[in-house]
Parts: structure tokens; C-alpha cells; sequence
């Protein structure tokens, strides 16, 4: 096996980055074809709007097991393991002849589509340190943030030749070429002499103790509510395109495709300030645009009755380019407090920022989405309660939280957590 060092962040970036979009495509292929899926089955919006929220809380609720798994079982079994399982709960989405059954397999899919983002991020962690980790995380970012912005126009495509179930079976093709990927492109970097053992009181102690530990909730939660101001904006897509803007099935571009433009412009970004920028200075950079963007966003809505689509989604797009600026180095911050077992820290972080957006898609979404003012108070309530939160880390040291560049000196001075 090639020594994690060796390996190119040229050439894992791309299946990386190719298996985090699982997610994005999951949830949001199937938006164009709501109404066709709801009318088939008899469902409301609100019923249909399940299909997301029982998706998000399967992932969310599998997402604490996959990490130690990767630890005790390597990176590569497991994520071709979750890659398997995603494509046979696709085919069964596929075939589904109630909304039940659409429901269960869903269901299924959320437990098994969180192991590429998931382990993805403690490969990351395996090969690379400090500029480089921050690097190929951006990397992988921009690749990731592809997902969305394609994804509904995908779906819209399938949907202008064929039913809606044409669209669960291009996901089942999609985990398919992906595990190929894996096997050709990704190798083990998780060697057998790290690897935890799989028992389950030592898992509950790590997370009890992750869970214990206030800088990493407080740094986690930072992260989580902040995207979880956008992915508001992305549980609400089909009222915000279909009712508000009224674009149509073939609109969701017009939403997605700046969006995820914010993102990959910020995730390059970040790749281009590692090294020549002070962590802390950029995390306030992207905690000011996601504020201001709620602000503006708020602000217009307030002021119009009948909204247009520029000033609508513009402000997204600055939500989206913030968010990506934080992102990188909050989560290689969460991932070196526990260095033996960064699979579980990822697996924990994801559970936070999953469960978020399983209550603003189930709960958040549905009560709101109706009105585009209060969505937009309520997305800049999240990225306040997010800066709040890193705030309150950051003034309870003598210094910032760790960045990626000081992580290695951190963890020679200070003691490993458990």
C-alpha cells in the first residue's frame, strides 16, 4: 500500500469530490418531479416534503456509525460497502408503487449516501496536513459544489423524456461508476496497524466524550448552523421556484446555478488563501458575507410584493460563497481535537450538521417557505446563532481556534483527547 504522504491530492480530489455529491443529488434530482410523484401517489407538498426529511434523518442517524467503521474497517471497504447499498435502495425508489414504499427506500438511501462525504473527510486527514488539508478540502469543495446546480437539471432532463422513476435509476447507475472509481482511483489510507477496534461501548465512550468536549460542540455547531441557513434555502427550492418565482419545472438553474457559483468561488478562494492568510481573519470574512446576505436578502423581501429572480437568489449565492470560506477550516479544526479517530469526529460533525438539516427541512422549511421574508429572517437567525457560537470559542481562548496551519503545533502541546 502507498504511503499516505505519497498520494496526489490531484488525484484523490476527483473521486472525492465525486462521492460527496451523493448527497446533493439524492435531494435535489428529485425536485422538478414533486408534482408528478405527488399526483401519482396522492400526496400534498407537504407529504412530498417527507421525502427529504425522512432521507436527511436516516443520513443523519447512520451518519455516527460510518466514521468507526472506516476505522476499524478501512476507508475503502466501507465506503464501497455504503456505495452498494445506495444503488440497490435506488433501484427500489425506482420501482416503488406507493409513497410507503418511496418512503422506505429513501429511508435506505440516507443510511448508506453519507459515506463518501463522511470518510471522504477523514482521508482527507489521512494524507495531508496544516496548507495542504485545506487545499484538497477546497478542492473537493468546488467538485462537490458542482452536485447541486446540476442536479435539478438532471432531473428536469430525465423528466422531459421519461418518468419520474428514470430518475432513481440514473442514481443507481451513478453509485455503480462510482464504485468503480473507488477501486481504480482511491487506495486504502487507513493501514491496518491505526485501525480501532469495532466495539460499541468504546464508540459510545468516544462520542459521550466528543459530546462532552465544549470546543467541539461549540466549533461543530458553528458549522452546522451555518449551512444550515442555506440548506433553508435548498429544502424550500421547489415553493421558492414553482409558487414564488413561478419558473417552472426546467427553472431550478435559475436558483441552483448561482448558488453552487457562490460556493466553488468560494471554496477557491479558500484554496488560494491557504498559507497566505490568517484562518481566523478569513473565517470572519465568511461569517460577514453569510450575515450580510441574510440582510439583503431580508431587506428586499420585505420591501417587494412580487419578487424577481436576481435580487432572490443573488444574495443566496453570497450566503453560499461565506459559508464555503468557513467551512474548510472549521472542520479540519473538529477533525485534529481527536487525531486517533478522526473517522468518529467526522462521523459526529456530520450527525450535528445532518440533524440541523433534517429539522430545517422537515419542520423549518414547510412553516416558512410560503412566506420569503420570514425564510429569509430565519436564514439570518441561523448564520447569527453560527457566529455567535464561534465568538464564544474564539474569546474563551487566549488565542483563536486551531486553523489548519497550527493544528500540527497544537497537538504537540497539548494533551490528546480520549
Amino acid at each position: 500500500m502507498a504511503k499516505p504522504a505519497a498520494l496526489s491530492a490531484l488525484r484523490l480530489a476527483p473521486v472525492l469530490g465525486a462521492l460527496a455529491m451523493i448527497g446533493p443529488f439524492s435531494i435535489d434530482t428529485i425536485f422538478p418531479a414533486f408534482p408528478r410523484i405527488g399526483a401519482q401517489f396522492g400526496a400534498d407538498k407537504l407529504a412530498m416534503q417527507q421525502t427529504i426529511s425522512a432521507y436527511l434523518f436516516a443520513y443523519a442517524l447512520m451518519s455516527i456509525a460510518h466514521g468507526p467503521l472506516s476505522d476499524a474497517l478501512g476507508r475503502r471497504r466501507v465506503i464501497l460497502a455504503g456505495l452498494a447499498m445506495f444503488g440497490l435502495a435506488s433501484v427500489g425508489c425506482a420501482l416503488s408503487t406507493s409513497l410507503p414504499m418511496l418512503l422506505a427506500f429513501r429511508v435506505l438511501q440516507g443510511l448508506s449516501a453519507g459515506v463518501g462525504l463522511i470518510v471522504g473527510r477523514a482521508v482527507i486527514r489521512d494524507v495531508l496536513h496544516g496548507h495542504d488539508a485545506q487545499r484538497l478540502m477546497s478542492q473537493v469543495s468546488m467538485i462537490f459544489g458542482i452536485a447541486p446546480a446540476i442536479a435539478p437539471l438532471v432531473g428536469a432532463w430525465l423528466l422531459g423524456w421519461s418518468r419520474w422513476p428514470a430518475i432513481f435509476w440514473f442514481l443507481a447507475v451513478f453509485a455503480l461508476v462510482l464504485s468503480a472509481a473507488v477501486v481504480w482511483r482511491l487506495p486504502e489510507t487507513h493501514p491496518i496497524e491505526s485501525r480501532q477496534p469495532l466495539r460499541v461501548a468504546p464508540m459510545v465512550r468516544g462520542y459521550w466524550a466528543m459530546l462532552r468536549d465544549p470546543p467541539f460542540l461549540r466549533l461543530a455547531l458553528a458549522g452546522s448552523l451555518n449551512f444550515a441557513a442555506l440548506f433553508l434555502y435548498i429544502a424550500s427550492a421547489p415553493a421558492l421556484v414553482l409558487d414564488h418565482l413561478r419558473l417552472g419545472q426546467n427553472g431550478f438553474g435559475w436558483f441552483f446555478i448561482p448558488m453552487i457559483g457562490g460556493m466553488m468561488l468560494g471554496a477557491f478562494v479558500s484554496g488560494r488563501l491557504a498559507g497566505r492568510m490568517d484562518g481566523t481573519a478569513q473565517i470572519r470574512i465568511g461569517f460577514a458575507c453569510c450575515i450580510a446576505a441574510a440582510l439583503l436578502n431580508a431587506a428586499y423581501h420585505y420591501a417587494v410584493v412580487v419578487p424577481a429572480v436576481l435580487p432572490t437568489v443573488l444574495p443566496v449565492a453570497l450566503n453560499s460563497f461565506g459559508i464555503a470560506l468557513v467551512f474548510p477550516i472549521l472542520t479540519l479544526a473538529i477533525l485534529d481535537m481527536f487525531p486517533a479517530v478522526r473517522g468518529a469526529a467526522s462521523s459526529m460533525q456530520a450527525f450535528i450538521g445532518l440533524l440541523a438539516n433534517a429539522l430545517v427541512a422537515g419542520l423549518v422549511s414547510p412553516w416558512l417557505s410560503g412566506d420569503l421574508f420570514h425564510l429569509a429572517l430565519a436564514a439570518g437567525l441561523l448564520s447569527v446563532l453560527a457566529w455567535l457560537f464561534w465568538r464564544w470559542e474564539y474569546h474563551r481562548r487566549s488565542r483563536p481556534p486551531r486553523t489548519p496551519q497550527d493544528a500540527d503545533e497544537a497537538r504537540a502541546l497539548e494533551p490528546t483527547n480520549p
